[in-house]
């Protein structure tokens, strides 16, 4: 049996996905109601790419006609792939449409005239410039992004943070800017802005933003800490509209603090409480001047196993609390919360990155939160700290089997380097300790003649096979994320199950023979995200195929550009949107340092028969 055709029998719509030790049970989890998410691209002035999603609900042997402007242009239905290469020269606006052969759920999109080769254009509505108390002028910048299927179309919508050119770390004084979000359509349609206001200071670390369908209503929520001076997507102020709780070093140490779910569509606000937990002692959180206060990260997550729940998060270089919130569509409900100031959780102080992870580590059905060094259990207790402190980069990997989870994360302690632990137990398998901070690592299966993901980071002198050997020597890494092979993010870009590299604005391959990195693509006229982190507004697989497409923000700030892949591929998968683990990667990439999605399974060459997969074996 040929691979692609054995990747079509372990698609994702099975009733159960195989975790560690344990399942998630499809029957009972709540999940978005995907559309065919058809996007069609210009390769080149002759030729248009037409890609679209084969989701769970289809037929293994699903066959599909494309149509240009109602006349279908494929000759044979097609049944490999979910990809088609149109000879369209013309530069008049034309309609694709996708229609699978069994089942009703076809999808069109528009390319439009004059259409750009390789990207859909969404041009945006920069906000005005604004003056500082102390009379000085800043602008905005695109920044992190989500999606959501905000109006229940099936289709994705992009909610994007707008930064001032002021925003700062939470280490530095300084006045800035409000933080804004738009909400927009791929066509470029504005739904709603959101005005976080002058009591929400802006920067990487202080508002984290989810976007989910938590009520299973069909349509995504946004979820956000909020304060006095808020101005929701239909002009409403929450709490108080002149309170101005800034001192005079631009900090926000004072006032109301709250939490906001806002309705998707409208961007109103639908439901305020009290954020949890509140500021209380500064000192608490380890120094006296809002630095580590103001450290949140958030997470969405199944908790119970059926519904998606929000985790607020505040601090992680000392005084730790993450709480749970569920959304009914009326209330918005605390959860659980966990606190290290609790009795017996004292270990879990100062172990959080700065991002997370979440699956189901302990086969129970629930997912967990990989809060840097330590996990926190479904129910809000603590499950394990590693003592490890913290870190700025963290991947959650299975092994080619999916037997087990493990987490490969980096170290500022200046001892503990990097490190693959046990995801489930903390249990150490393998670790490079190092006396200097390592602000970054990368796991990614980018060599096929080695057995699973590959691993690596400056401090492991080259890249490791997943056993820990070494397999291809670097003679040096320059700096957090410019090395022969990066450390920062990574896409599946290409026609193979390998995965490509994502570096500022290029996207690599992993040359296996010569230990480099070969440019596949530059995008050209666009810029980076938060300076040396190096990321894109967001990344993974948002329309078309089970490959991922990467959403850059243009030099100017006048344009998003969605970046699709042009390059055929042979494989059929029903995209990774429906693994639970994936979805939630895509929900949490905006979180503080941006890192890579990825899957609940083991995705690579290595699939083939004798893997375990879902609790089956492929035979």
């Amino acid at each position: 049996m040929k691979l692609k055709n054995l990747l079509s029998l372990m698609a994702l719509g099975a009733v159960t996905l195989a975790s560690a030790q344990g399942a998630y049970d499809y029957s009972r989890l709540q999940r978005e109601s995907l559309g065919r998410g058809v996007v069609a691209v210009r390769e080149n002035p002759s030729t248009v790419m037409v890609s679209w999603r084969y989701l769970s609900s289809d037929p293994e042997n699903q066959a599909f006609d494309v149509y240009r402007n109602g006349k279908k242009v494929n000759s044979k239905p097609i049944t490999e792939g979910t990809f088609f290469k149109d000879k369209n020269t013309s530069d008049s606006q034309a309609v694709y449409t996708v229609k699978p052969a069994k089942g009703d759920r076809a999808g069109e999109f528009t390319l439009p005239a004059n259409a750009p080769c390789g990207y859909i254009n969404i041009a945006l509505d920069r906000p005005d410039l604004g003056v500082d108390p102390n009379g000085r002028e800043y602008f905005y910048n695109a920044n992190d992004a989500s999606i959501g299927d905000v109006d229940g179309d099936g289709e994705y919508e992009i909610i994007l943070k707008w930064n001032p050119t002021n925003s700062h770390d939470n280490a530095h004084d300084g006045w800035t800017g409000p933080t804004l979000f738009d909400c927009y359509k791929l066509d470029g349609t504005r739904l709603w802005r959101i005005d976080m206001g002058d009591n929400i200071r802006s920067g990487a670390h202080y508002t984290q933003f989810m976007v989910y369908d938590l009520d299973g209503d069909g349509c995504a929520e946004i979820v956000m800490k909020t304060a006095d001076g808020t101005m929701d997507g239909q002009g409403k102020v929450i709490g108080d509209r002149r309170a101005d709780f800034r001192n005079l070093k631009g900090r926000i140490i004072a006032g109301p603090e709250y939490l906001t779910v806002f309705n998707g569509k409208t961007g109103e606000a639908m439901a305020t409480v009290d954020y949890v937990p509140q500021r209380g002692q500064l000192k608490d959180w380890g120094d006296s001047y809002a630095n580590r206060s103001e450290r949140y990260l958030a997470a969405t997550a199944y908790l119970d196993g059926i519904h998606p729940s929000v985790v607020m998060c505040r601090g992680y270089y000392a005084r730790t609390v993450l709480a749970a919130f569920d959304w009914d569509g009326k209330e918005l409900k605390n959860r659980w919360t966990f606190d290290s100031n609790d009795p017996g959780c004292e270990a879990y102080a100062g172990q959080g990155n700065h991002n997370l992870r979440v699956a189901d580590v302990d086969g129970d059905g629930c997912d967990e939160i990989i809060y840097g060094q330590m996990t926190v259990d479904n129910d809000g207790k603590g499950l394990y700290s590693t003592g490890m402190y913290h870190g700025d980069a963290l991947h959650l990997v299975s092994d080619v089997d999916n037997e087990k989870y493990y987490v490969w994360g980096c170290h500022e302690n200046r001892k503990d380097g990097t490190s693959l632990r046990d995801a489930r137990t903390g249990k150490v398998v393998f670790q490079f300790p190092s006396d200097k901070d390592i602000g970054r690592c990368m796991a990614a299966d980018i060599d096929p003649n080695h057995e699973g993901v590959e691993l690596w980071s400056p401090n492991t002198e080259g890249v490791r096979a997943f056993d820990g050997s070494l397999i291809s020597p670097q003679s040096e890494f320059i700096g957090e994320t410019k090395a022969s092979v990066p450390v920062n993010m990574a896409v599946w870009w290409d026609g193979d199950l390998l995965r490509e590299l994502l570096d500022r604005n290029e996207i690599s391959k992993y040359n296996w023979g010569n230990g480099n990195c070969d440019t596949l693509m530059t995008m050209e006229g666009c810029t980076w995200n938060n300076g040396t982190k190096a990321n894109p507004c967001l990344q993974g697989d948002i329309v078309g195929d089970w490959r991922e497409e990467v959403l850059m923000r243009t030099d100017d700030n006048q344009n998003l550009r969605l970046y699709v892949t042009t390059i055929p591929t042979e494989y059929r998968f029903h995209t990774f949107l429906e693994d639970p683990v994936y979805r939630v990667s895509i929900a949490n990439q905006n979180v503080a340092y941006n890192q890579p999605t990825g899957t609940g399974f083991y995705f690579g060459p290595d699939l083939k028969k004798g893997s375990k997969f879902r609790g089956t074996t492929i035979k």
